[in-house]
């Protein structure tokens, strides 16, 4: 038998335990034993609840109690959650997360502290929700040399651009809309801004490319400033607009890159398809060319579903550990988005005729008393430089 600890009992915690209860016949016979729910750290009791009795409030219980060998993080941020992890994998217990601000600035240290005590930090929950991709990228693909990954990794921002595309809403209208069916939280700034995304694609970066990415190094914007405008002139190109987070490598071979920014997307491609509060990653490597991973990026219950799936990895590897890993950053090896060359979608208030005489045989598109343009492949520098007056610019997906 296998006893389990969970660390928080808000909307994923409390999916964990549930998961754990309703399925528990099938996750014994997957693990191969049986995973008994032990403790549920919370700061408070819940008497109503059914798992009411598990509850406790000192952490130091968990820590010192040798039955329970996995942990499961469900409290997020990197506060409580970064020392109760560091405690539990230095008591010599495994931790499972869908922590993603954890994992994308901590994840270094922490995993090397969980090779040093030979136990396994895993967190497929936290990028993608119950998309399966983390585990992809270090067993499936793990022949391939990854050349590039990237997606709409948000599923907030993403119901906001779909509204804002299909139903000729505002930004401001489309919020609001996410907001009360509670897919954008009363403060959306980590959504609306990139920071989610940024952290997700840090994590992914990591694993594809074998080097610490910090998320303080992706340079990142937000959808805040895409328009109805935008909208309008990008279809009339033949394109969407989603927000994605890039990872790369560039021409040099040790080089790699990262960046989240809204991207022109082609309107006939499966990407541009994935709408609400869907997420969509694409993987291309070496060998097996183009791969897409789809489904619900976020919610109690997928999420909750990536989370015990970890626990059941981690029950099952008990005894012969499977370490995800990679090295601290390379000096040198990392190049800012800015510096990366990409086509993109210019729309100004400069009239046609000049647009057209600055960038030649050009695909123009006209609004009343606008229009846009998509550019040749330049830096962000060149594209300041072509002395037109700039009210958008987004980068266009090749």
């Amino acid at each position: 038998m296998v006893k389990v600890a969970i660390l928080g009992f808000g909307v994923v915690g409390s999916g964990v335990a549930e998961l754990l209860r309703k399925n528990s016949e099938k996750i014994a016979a997957t693990a191969r034993c049986e995973v008994e729910l032990k403790y549920i750290l919370d700061v408070k009791n819940s008497p109503e609840s059914e798992f009411s009795e598990k509850i406790i409030q000192d952490f130091e219980t968990i820590e010192k109690d040798e039955e329970v060998t996995i942990v499961a993080e469900c409290i997020g941020g990197k506060g409580a959650a970064l020392d109760y992890v560091r405690r539990a994998l230095l008591a010599g217990k495994s931790v499972v997360t869908s922590n993603k601000e954890l994992i994308a600035s901590c994840g270094l240290e922490l995993l090397q502290i969980a090779k040093q005590q030979r136990v396994s930090l895993l967190f497929e929950a936290s990028v993608g929700g119950g998309i399966p991709i983390i585990r992809p990228l270090s067993q499936c693909l793990a022949s391939n040399r990854i050349e590039e990954i990237y997606g709409i990794l948000n599923g907030t921002t993403n119901y906001i651009l779909t509204q804002m595309i299909q139903c000729e809403k505002s930004f401001e209208e489309a919020l609001k809309e996410a907001q009360r069916l509670g897919y954008a939280e009363a403060d959306p700034t980590a959504d609306v801004e990139g920071i989610d995304a940024c952290r997700k694609i840090s994590i992914l970066a990591d694993l594809c490319f074998g080097k610490n990415v910090p998320p303080e190094k992706v340079e990142t914007e937000g959808i805040k400033n895409v328009t109805a405008q935008d909208v309008t002139l990008a279809q009339d190109l033949g394109y969407g607009i989603k927000l994605l987070g890039r990872a790369f490598r560039t021409n040099a071979e040790s080089e790699i890159s990262a960046y989240v920014a809204p991207h022109l997307v082609a309107a006939n491609t499966l990407l541009a398809n994935v709408s609400d509060v869907m997420n969509g990653i694409v993987v291309r490597g070496n060998a097996v060319g183009q791969c897409l991973f789809y489904g619900p990026g976020a919610g109690q219950m997928p999420t909750a579903s990536a989370v015990v799936a970890d626990i059941i990895d981690a029950a099952l590897h008990a005894d012969d550990k499977k370490y995800i890993n990679w090295e601290a950053e390379a000096p040198g090896c990392f190049i800012p988005g800015a510096e990366v060359e990409s086509r993109w979608f210019l729309r100004t208030s400069a009239l046609p005729e000049k647009v057209a005489a600055i960038l030649e045989n050009a695909k123009i598109s006209k609004l009343t008393d606008q229009c846009a343009v998509i550019t040749p492949a330049m830096k962000r520098e060149e594209l300041l430089n072509l002395n037109l007056p700039i009210l958008s610019a987004f980068r266009v997906l090749e």
